[in-house]
């Protein structure tokens, strides 16, 4: 069966538009990278986990600890991120970020979009030349309530977009 050439047609400029309006997408300007490239995309699936700790006022309250997840591309495995915060993508290059700029989640249990700067970097490879790291549309991963003691751990599932730049 053949396809009208107009309805071909019509589905490609259709299949552009939405890629054009996504690339046009402007972020926050907290979290914006002007100047900057886009190298790679890649999505996070896993947790958010934090620490029952007591405060300077001696009240208990939950602080964040660590981030794990699995890193994707295409669906594919191709790395980790973990504390530091760090981004180790398979083939063995890595990057170690620090918050330069946040801006809030789409709604009040996602955490936060974050811009974070490249503290240090190990490893060549597809990481290598990453200046600056987005984390953005983030959902879950917050977690609300009391603790009630000292030591204790609670992993909050989420998923994110990490955005990698280089200059230039």
């Amino acid at each position: 069966m053949s396809f009208p050439k107009n309805a071909v047609l019509t589905a490609i400029f259709l299949t552009g538009s939405l890629v054009s309006a996504s690339a046009q997408k402007s972020l926050p300007e907290a979290i914006a990278a002007p100047g900057e490239t886009v190298m790679l995309t890649l999505h996070a699936e896993g947790a958010q986990v934090y620490e029952c700790k007591t405060g300077a006022d001696g009240a208990l309250a939950w602080v964040f600890r660590e981030p794990i997840a699995t890193l994707f591309l295409d669906g594919k495995t191709v790395g980790r991120h973990y504390a530091g915060p760090n981004w180790e993508y398979s083939d063995g290059s890595a990057v170690v970020g620090q918050v330069v700029g946040t801006a809030p989640g789409q709604v009040a249990m996602d955490i936060p979009w974050l811009k974070l700067g490249v503290a240090s970097r190990r490893g060549s490879g597809v990481l290598s030349p990453v200046t600056t790291v987005q984390r953005i549309n983030t959902s879950g991963g917050k977690l609300n309530g009391a603790c009630y003691k000292a030591g204790a751990y609670e992993s909050v599932p989420y998923s994110a977009d990490y955005v990698f730049l280089r200059k230039g």
